[in-house]
């Protein structure tokens, strides 16, 4: 019996070991098994959340109001006074680009006592006001949809004009995003079905069925649309890749092209008229991202050569390195004595609809 002993003692620091393995996985498998409870929890709480923004989204009203338009929700004190001086510097500045001052967004404001139920729906607001604490931000379909509201916050009239000027490009940006969409939603209500774009450029352009293919060549598509007091136009072509050089020329490299398109396919009434780059104003050149590549966009004036006839464009210039190619994508207006920054912005959405697909 005596000689036994280690045996049975070595038996039972096994069965103690054994049983507290056994309980060590117990409770694994318990906190495991908690655990995994409280994620779940958790996820049925955010998709639940998710669910609630979605449907109470799903329930906002339609935002109003005119493309380019712009509501500032403001008390009169402030809006009469330096703050709403500030504001109409950025959001009623000159458009880049057009023949006469026409600014960025037509303005009209709302006192802060009357912001509630329909005047909530403008599609950009603006909304300035006096507050204990700092604060900036944009938000999306707060009140209805679609709709960007831009918010300036602060405690005194210099802090609010210094906020101003902080967030002005990037909430103009995000109005005009908007509203690109907005226009571009609406061209869906009688949509442009040719085809000539697709088959020889291999892009899609969204634009209305009120526009027409006037020419098309091996290199170049016109299209057109006429309007009361004159017309618009769709140029798209190709040129090679390494057309316009990334540097101090890029300018004078843009007009000589530009005016070379427009000599060979832009004639005008008469022998030796045609278009050209206007003389007199120098283009704005930006670098942009378009259909998710490098892009120059260019805005300026045309005119005619030879001829007393002239307006506004806007031009992209796309890096397309899959084709071993520039596309450009051109727009641009002539009607005389009249507006046209509106005009200019519909042409702006249906170029920036651009969609490279197969030929």
């Amino acid at each position: 019996m005596i000689q036994n002993a280690p045996v049975c003692r070595r038996a039972d620091r096994r069965l103690k070991h054994d049983q507290k393995k056994n309980r060590k996985a117990g409770l694994h498998v318990y906190l495991t098994k908690g655990l995994a409870f409280i994620l779940t929890g958790m996820l049925l709480v955010l998709s639940s959340c998710k669910e609630d923004e979605k449907t109470r989204k799903s329930y906002l009203p339609d935002s109003v109001g005119a493309i380019n338009s712009l509501a500032v929700v403001i008390d009169n004190e402030l809006w009469k006074g330096d703050v709403g001086d500030e504001i109409r510097e950025y959001y009623a500045a000159p458009v880049d680009g057009l023949p006469m001052e026409e600014p960025i967004f037509a303005i009209h404001q709302i006192p802060l006592s009357i912001f509630k139920g329909s005047t909530t729906r403008s599609r950009n607001i603006l909304l300035v006001e006096k507050d204990s604490t700092t604060s900036s931000g944009v938000s999306t379909d707060t009140f209805a949809r679609p709709q960007k509201v831009g918010v300036i916050k602060a405690p005194d009239s210099g802090t609010m004009i210094d906020l101003i000027a902080e967030t002005s490009k990037e909430y103009i940006e995000e109005f005009k995003a908007n509203d690109i969409k907005e226009k571009q939603h609406r061209f869906y209500t009688s949509l442009n079905k040719e085809t000539y774009v697709q088959k020889k450029f291999g892009i899609s352009l969204t634009m209305p069925s009120i526009y027409k293919t006037k020419e098309e060549e091996d290199n170049f598509i016109w299209i057109e649309r006429v309007i009361p007091k004159g017309s618009m136009h769709v140029f798209v072509y190709e040129l090679p890749l390494n057309s316009i050089p990334n540097d101090s020329t890029r300018v004078d490299a843009f007009i000589k092209i530009h005016d070379s398109i427009g000599k060979k396919y832009v004639p005008g009434r008469e022998e030796g008229m045609y278009m050209i780059t206007q003389k007199a104003y120098a283009p704005y050149i930006f670098d942009i991202t378009l259909a998710g590549k490098p892009t120059i966009e260019t805005k300026g004036m045309w005119e005619m050569k030879n001829f007393a006839m002239a307006g506004p464009f806007v031009n992209y210039i796309i890096r397309d390195e899959e084709n071993n190619r520039l596309l450009v994508l051109e727009g641009l207006t002539f009607a005389p004595s009249v507006d046209k920054r509106d005009y200019m912005f519909e042409l702006e959405a249906i170029l920036k609809s651009v969609e490279f697909i197969s030929k």
